[in-house]
């Protein structure tokens, strides 16, 4: 089975939420649509900014608990990284199909 770890932004440089997930369009899915009560809901964090793919579960866990541990400034600097300008990547995800739904 695939895993992500994935960093949703409410803005560019906005709030952050770090997640673990192994069905990532269904579970960016529930963040945009708010239909889970939490953090994101609360602070409108819906824009997929960041992903990577892991294929065992305790190192995506691991993995997810480390992104969570760094300063802001890290987690800024590694988006950045892949995602420059902050693009949501959600779009071109559904619609390339690359992770299954």
């Amino acid at each position: 089975m695939i895993y992500y770890v994935y960093i949703l932004a409410s803005a560019r440089r906005g709030t952050l939420y770090v997640g673990v997930t192994n069905d990532l369009i269904r579970r960016v899915y529930e963040h945009r649509e708010s239909a889970v009560p939490g953090f994101t809901k609360r602070h409108d964090v819906k824009r997929l900014v960041y992903f990577e793919v892991h294929d065992d579960i305790s190192e995506a866990i691991e993995r997810e608990k480390q992104i969570k541990r760094w300063r802001r400034e890290w987690k800024i600097k590694l988006v950045e990284e892949q995602n420059e300008d902050w693009h949501d990547l959600w779009p071109s995800l559904v619609a390339s199909g690359e992770v299954s739904k």
